[in-house]
C-alpha cells in the first residue's frame, strides 16, 4: 500500500472497533421500536499506537492518507448564532475546500456542533451532540452517490458523471484540544474488506455508514493540541477508484495523557459534497 507516515512521538489509547456481529449492523438515531436494541453495532475496544502527525504534516494529504491539516483562521468568532454560521462560516469554508481540492463546486449540506458533557456518551433529550467514539466512516460506496441524489435531485445524474467527494471540515471552537481529540487511520493501511456497511436508521430514511473491523495493520495518527486557527479535512467518500484514498476511518478517543482539568472539547464539523467536472 506504499510508504506510510512516520512521526517521532506516539501514545497508546483504546479505540472502539466493531465487535463481531450476526447480520448487518444497524443503529437507530431515535428511540427504537419496542424490544429492539438501539444498536447492534457493538464496540470492541483495542489498544493501538497513535502517532503524532504534526511532524509529518507536510505528508498528510486527502488523496494519500485520507485526511489533511490546514491552517485557517475563521472570520466568525461566535459560533452560537446559527445564521452567522451559514452566512459567514459556510462561504469561507467553501472557499477553503475549493482551494485545497481544486474542486469546481462545493455544496455544504449540514453542520454539527459538539460539546462534550463528561459522563455522557450520546445525545439525549435535546442535549449537545457528543463526540463519536467508535471507529467509522460517514459514507460508503453506495451512500456517497445517494446523498447527491437526495440533496440535488435535479442535477444529480449530471454531477455524478464527474468526480464526487464527501469531505468534512472539522475545527475546534476552543483550543488547544486536549480532550476527546480525533484519530485517523492512514487510508493506505486499511484494506477495503475491513469496512463493514452498516445501517443508520433515521425517522424518514435509512443511511449507510462503514463500521470498521480491527486489524493490527492499521496505522493511526492524531494532531495533538489542535488550535482554533487549524482545521482538519476528512475524506468520507471519493468516486475515483484509481488508487487514491477513498475513505478514512476515524474516531474521537480518550487520550490517556489528557490533563484532568482539561476543558471538555467543543468543535464544529461541516459536511460537504465536492464536485469536479468530467
Amino acid at each position: 500500500m506504499g510508504t506510510t507516515l512516520s512521526a517521532p512521538a506516539s501514545i497508546t489509547a483504546s479505540l472502539n472497533y466493531l465487535a463481531p456481529v450476526d447480520g448487518r449492523p444497524r443503529t437507530y438515531t431515535f428511540d427504537p421500536p419496542a424490544g429492539e436494541p438501539r444498536s447492534t453495532a457493538l464496540p470492541e475496544a483495542h489498544d493501538v499506537r497513535i502517532r503524532d502527525a504534526r511532524a509529518a504534516a507536510a505528508q498528510l494529504a486527502l488523496d494519500v492518507t485520507g485526511f489533511e491539516l490546514l491552517r485557517h483562521r475563521s472570520a466568525l468568532a461566535d459560533f452560537s448564532d446559527e445564521q452567522q454560521i451559514r452566512d459567514v462560516y459556510y462561504p469561507e469554508s467553501i472557499a477553503l475546500i475549493r482551494a485545497a481540492t481544486g474542486a469546481d463546486r462545493v455544496f455544504v449540506f449540514d453542520h454539527t456542533i459538539r460539546r462534550r458533557v463528561p459522563g455522557v456518551e450520546d445525545q439525549r433529550d435535546g442535549g449537545p451532540r457528543q463526540p463519536a467514539t467508535r471507529v467509522h466512516v460517514d459514507h460508503t460506496e453506495r451512500s456517497g452517490p445517494q446523498r447527491v441524489r437526495d440533496l440535488l435531485p435535479d442535477e444529480a445524474e449530471a454531477l455524478l458523471k464527474g468526480r464526487v467527494q464527501v469531505i468534512n471540515l472539522w475545527r475546534p471552537l476552543r483550543g488547544p484540544v486536549k480532550d476527546a481529540p480525533l484519530a485517523f487511520a492512514d487510508a493506505r493501511t486499511v484494506p477495503f474488506s475491513d469496512y463493514v456497511p452498516s445501517d443508520l436508521v433515521y425517522p424518514q430514511r435509512v443511511g449507510e455508514t462503514y463500521s470498521v473491523r480491527f486489524n493490527p495493520a492499521h496505522e493511526w495518527f492524531y494532531v495533538p493540541d489542535l488550535q482554533t486557527d487549524e482545521a482538519l479535512l476528512i475524506k468520507c467518500y471519493d468516486s475515483e477508484t484509481d488508487g487514491r484514498a477513498r475513505f478514512v476511518a476515524h474516531t474521537a478517543f480518550h487520550d490517556p495523557t489528557t490533563p484532568a482539568d482539561a476543558p471538555p472539547r467543543e468543535s464544529i464539523e461541516l459536511r460537504t459534497l465536492v464536485f469536479h467536472k468530467p
